[in-house]
């Protein structure tokens, strides 16, 4: 859905206090919530959900329930681990038959995960992404978190996994697949030394240089299907009591750079595809705070360019065509006329700058 937004009126913040942490090359030094981080490996992650797995997945009501569900996978050393979890299915768009073959899934580890030495070990609550129109698009989305990962520690992590369904009333055992996992928020906040909220509030009272890098990048993989108004796809951190709050950003296979069959842009935006760059930051008086995101991303360039030539993940002819995507960004931003275009576009009365994706919530 899509309205338009009138100003306003911010309720007065709520105040948390946190230690101040110092952070260099955009990169916050923090420490590990377990000394078995699952998000600190890049390694596919391998493991089996079994029980009524197909009545889990047929879940998809307005009010889905938990089902109970054995998580298992082998260590190093070949050993089998089993957790036994409960799990069921979120969201709004990719939770519907008619749009995604399997919907995207929360688990809800055991309190005692932690004494089991295992993986999860830290872990109270996963995002489970799977396939919703293929292994490729999901692959794609996955690596989407990695460049953000690299532009901001204030970023959802994500691991990508292999997983097999063993139904305990088919007879048929389902081929292996990838899906991927994604952080917890409040494990997020927690590892940036923040909490997360949830605020009524405009963009332009958000924290400028943050908002700015990740308006950026939205743009950079053109992504429109998001709103600080009413956090469509969008994180609110706060990081000490006096500080603006932080946006951070998740959910992007509606993007132009993962190309979904089933992502369209809204009508009201009148773009022609997702694969149409349109910039959604509010209007900005002083284009020179551009210039440090700018730079930034110029500096990750061979960095976010790497995740998708160097993936033996992805097809030759994708890898292709998302070069030439990613070299239209940066021709972009290197060109002072174009991207002071481009990021300007807010500020034109006659377009559709003022438009504010409303969504669905999927959390």
């Amino acid at each position: 859905m899509i309205i338009k937004v009138p100003l306003v009126i911010v309720a007065s913040l709520i105040i948390f206090s946190f230690e101040k942490h110092k952070e260099g090359n955009d990169f916050a030094v923090y420490k590990r919530i377990s000394d078995k981080d699952l998000f600190d490996s890049d390694e596919i992650l391998s493991f089996t959900l079994k029980g009524n797995i197909r009545d889990l997945l047929n879940d998809r009501g307005d009010k889905p329930t938990y089902h109970p569900v054995t998580l298992s996978y082998k260590n190093k050393d070949s050993s089998e681990v089993n957790i036994s979890v409960k799990m069921k299915t979120r969201g709004h768009f990719r939770k519907l038959k008619e749009n995604c073959k399997y919907p995207p899934l929360l688990i809800n580890l055991p309190k005692d995960v932690d004494r089991l030495s295992s993986v999860f070990s830290g872990q109270k609550k996963l995002k489970l992404v799977m396939p919703c129109a293929g292994e490729d698009y999901l692959i794609r989305e996955w690596l989407v978190y990695k460049i953000y990962n690299l532009v901001t520690p204030k970023s959802f992590r994500a691991r990508l996994v292999r997983i097999e369904l063993d139904d305990a009333k088919s007879k048929k055992q389902a081929a292996p697949f990838y899906g991927f996992l994604i952080e917890d928020e409040k494990q997020m906040a927690t590892r940036n030394k923040a909490t997360v909220v949830e605020q009524k509030l405009r963009p332009e009272q958000t924290k400028q240089d943050d908002f700015l890098t990740m308006s950026v990048f939205q743009y950079l993989i053109g992504n429109t299907d998001w709103s600080v108004q009413y956090l469509q796809n969008i994180k609110l951190l706060k990081t000490d009591s006096f500080t603006q709050l932080i946006t951070v950003p998740y959910d992007f296979d509606h993007s132009g750079i993962v190309d979904a069959p089933y992502a369209h842009p809204a009508e009201e935006l009148l773009m022609k595809s997702v694969q149409e760059r349109r910039y959604r930051g509010y209007c900005m008086t002083d284009m020179k705070a551009f210039e440090k995101p700018i730079a930034l991303y110029n500096r990750l360039k061979n960095d976010i360019y790497n995740l998708f030539t160097k993936s033996s993940l992805l097809d030759a002819k994708y890898i292709k065509s998302i070069s030439r995507y990613l070299d239209e960004f940066y021709a972009t931003i290197n060109d002072p006329k174009r991207w002071q275009k481009d990021f300007a576009y807010p500020c034109d009365k006659n377009g559709t700058g003022n438009i504010v994706i409303k969504g669905l919530r999927e959390d």
